[in-house]
């Protein structure tokens, strides 16, 4: 494949799955602003944070954090690169250059997505219609990854689209936990307070794990239960180990298909083997926000080696 084709397969599905992981953040955000207004504005700080977009933000509006205008800055603002239109649009431009590497089906589902959040983000959003238009990019992101599944060939191309996919949603989950360390610390003097509660919910929400995590922890919410779940829990397809034991997995695949193993599949090794070498006491030992710095700064390495290794810019 062409270094090219890989590159753009691996981005197309990185910016739809970050202009997914923005949409559930702003859901979170939304029920706490609703439900607390006295944590909304360090709850809309902690958000523009965890998307890497606190410095855009306050370039243009200062550090004034209005929920309404966080809102259009994250969802549709011209002004931001990072917001989930601009992220569509790239990721449809990206498809529209490896249109030869996708079904049809997977095509439409993109241009579909472009199209109808371009209308849908063509003017601000009022706050009765956000938990619909919230919706609608998840679900329309969704359609994309179903007609993948269901459709790509299980090849390098669709190996690429998992591995950006994976990717991404792996340093979602790292930038939120890094965000809300200081609620996972075993403290008991914080556990149980309202405020505690408050960080429980977006901590959960904004992963998409609420449900999951009720289902298989019952009873109250506990600090390292909830970092464990995140992490190490193999079974939680929003996991840290569940995402790089994919990218190691897809990786493989393609030293399989090519016969030629690469610097980053090495590096993805050593992450992996970090998941399965350390238990949550062992990494609330060494510190919580330690651990993920530098899975985070590791994480970016194995992104820039893969793009070194298989070519993105020729």
């Amino acid at each position: 494949m062409l270094g090219k084709t890989a590159g753009g397969l691996f981005w197309m599905f990185r910016y739809l799955e970050r202009a997914e992981n923005t949409a559930r953040m702003i859901d979170a955000g939304l029920r706490i602003s609703l439900t607390r207004s006295s944590a909304a504005e360090s709850e809309w700080t902690s958000i523009l944070s965890s998307t890497g977009l606190r410095g855009a933000y306050e370039a243009n509006y200062g550090r004034s954090y209005d929920g309404p205008r966080i809102i259009d800055f994250l969802l549709r603002d011209p002004s931001n690169p990072g917001s989930i239109l601009a992220g569509i649009e790239a990721a449809r431009e990206n498809a529209r250059l490896v249109r030869t590497a996708l079904t049809r089906e997977v095509w439409e589902a993109v241009n579909e997505c472009y199209m109808v959040l371009k209308k849908v983000l063509a003017n601000p959003i009022e706050d009765r219609d956000l938990p619909r238009v919230l919706q609608v990019v998840r679900q329309r992101s969704a359609f994309v990854r179903g007609a993948s599944h269901g459709t790509m060939v299980r090849n390098d191309m669709y190996n690429f689209s998992r591995i950006g996919t994976f990717f991404e949603r792996a340093d979602n989950t790292a930038r939120i936990l890094d965000q809300k360390y200081y609620i996972l610390l075993p403290s008991v003097r914080l556990v149980g307070s309202a405020s505690d509660n408050v960080q429980w919910e977006t901590i959960l929400r904004a992963t998409s794990a609420t449900r999951a995590y009720q289902t298989l922890h019952e009873g109250e919410n506990d600090p390292k239960a909830i970092a464990q779940f995140l992490m190490l829990d193999g079974r939680l397809p929003r996991s840290l180990k569940f995402c790089y034991g994919k990218i190691a997995e897809n990786l493989g695949y393609i030293e399989q298909e090519y016969g030629e193993r690469s610097t980053s599949h090495a590096l993805v090794d050593s992450i992996c083997a970090r998941f399965r070498a350390h238990d949550m006491n062992a990494i609330f030992d060494y510190g919580l926000h330690e651990f993920i710095a530098d899975f985070l700064r590791d994480s970016a390495a194995l992104g820039r080696q893969i793009e070194i290794d298989y070519r993105f810019i020729e």
